[in-house]
């Protein structure tokens, strides 16, 4: 490793400037939760689907449903996808959601879609884990910083061919729903939600960790689709993420995701959002 420099003279003063937050986020449209909380009151069952440990499946959700993921067994991590159900090239955006919410998000906040149309693709409504804010090392629930565990980097690091990873349970499971093929598939799975992982940077050497997940089965997140939604989540074969990932040593527990339906009317109003209104001209003509 190279031998840092040494600091010049004004080095504390640098680094006592006060940060800025990048992207205020007062003017973006505030989630209509009053509205949705009422609708999910009302609304029924209609579609549930069962992702086993170590595997994922796909899932869809008409715009204007919930969709609620939770723990069954034991303490278990979800990677998560969506797509727009008919565009995959519309898919969320975890770097812009980080950069507009935070590194985790809760209820109340959103899940964006990709650029050109950089909407909101889902609305956080409800996380049975909203209590457990920021912990003393800085971890954090549901994150939108990891990436999802992949064979290329465990190939790289270790050397190994592991297949039950998070990026290939959730090619498989595109392939599988969509009848792509594999090399198909691949290139559409995006970084991810990291539903129920408790993670954070280390403040020495700015490193992500992750730690024991405080999820416990009956805990849930919910969301609701703001447009048509493909989704697919992976049971992440580090289960609770509490020592490693990428292997097929960690306790694994599956996860539940159900689709609700509100009734008639009870969304009156709503609007799914149309498309991000910047003109696309990027500064060549008019």
């Amino acid at each position: 490793m190279t031998d840092l420099p040494l600091p010049p003279a004004d080095a504390e003063d640098r680094r006592a400037i006060a940060p800025v937050i990048c992207y205020p986020n007062e003017t973006l449209p505030p989630p209509p939760l009053a509205l949705y909380r009422a609708a999910r009151e009302g609304a029924v069952k209609v579609d549930e689907v069962l992702v086993p440990a170590r595997d994922a499946r796909c899932f869809e959700v008409p715009a204007g449903h919930f969709f609620r993921i939770s723990s069954m067994e034991g303490p278990q991590v979800g990677d998560l996808n969506l797509w727009h159900r008919d565009d995959l090239n519309e898919r969320f955006y975890s770097g812009k959601t980080r950069a507009l919410h935070g590194t985790h998000i809760t209820a109340g906040e959103r899940m964006w879609s990709s650029f050109p149309t950089l909407r909101p693709m889902a609305t956080l409504t409800a996380d049975t884990l909203g209590w457990y804010g920021i912990d003393a090392y800085g971890g954090s629930v549901h994150d939108v910083i990891g990436t999802r565990c992949d064979p290329y980097t465990g190939n790289l690091l270790k050397g190994d061919q592991y297949h039950y990873c998070c990026h290939s349970n959730l090619t498989r499971a595109l392939a599988d729903h969509s009848g792509m093929s594999l090399t198909e598939a691949e290139p559409y799975v995006h970084d991810v939600l990291n539903v129920f992982m408790c993670t954070g940077f280390t403040r020495d050497t700015g490193q992500y960790f992750m730690k024991a997940s405080p999820v416990r089965p009956g805990d849930y997140l919910e969301a609701f689709a703001e447009i048509p939604l493909l989704g697919a989540l992976s049971a992440c074969p580090g289960g609770d993420c509490s020592a490693e990932h990428s292997s097929d040593t960690a306790a694994c527990y599956p996860l539940l995701v159900e689709v609700f339906a509100p009734e008639e009317g009870a969304l009156e109003g709503w609007v799914s959002p149309t498309v991000n209104g910047y003109d696309r001209s990027h500064g060549r003509g008019d």
